[in-house]
């Protein structure tokens, strides 16, 4: 799947990817949420993809302090529409220590 160019998502956030070569992406984030910290800001993302799905993160600097955002999700290009993608993401929340 060919992962360059602009993504809208539901809230009108942009994501423009400029390189999705070697299952990487690279590109920006700008939010379009005016209570985020991100607010006003282009911050560069970067990320990995394989076939139709991808995660990217991105982190810069907030009013708060330092922050962090990140997105998994499925593509869909061309479309809106809420996929079955539960089988294709997971998470977890766990605390890694330096050895």
């Amino acid at each position: 799947m060919n992962w360059k160019g602009k993504w809208c998502n539901q809230y009108g956030s942009i994501v423009t990817i400029v390189d999705d070569a070697d299952q990487r992406i690279s590109g920006t984030f700008k939010t379009a949420l005016k209570d985020s910290g991100f607010y006003s800001q282009e911050i560069p993302i970067v990320g990995l993809h394989q076939g139709d799905c991808i995660s990217f993160v991105g982190a810069g600097q907030t009013a708060a302090g330092n922050a962090a955002v990140w997105y998994t999700g499925q593509g869909a290009p061309g479309r809106r529409e809420k996929l079955n993608w539960w089988r294709s993401i997971s998470t977890s929340a766990d605390t890694f220590e330096r050895i």
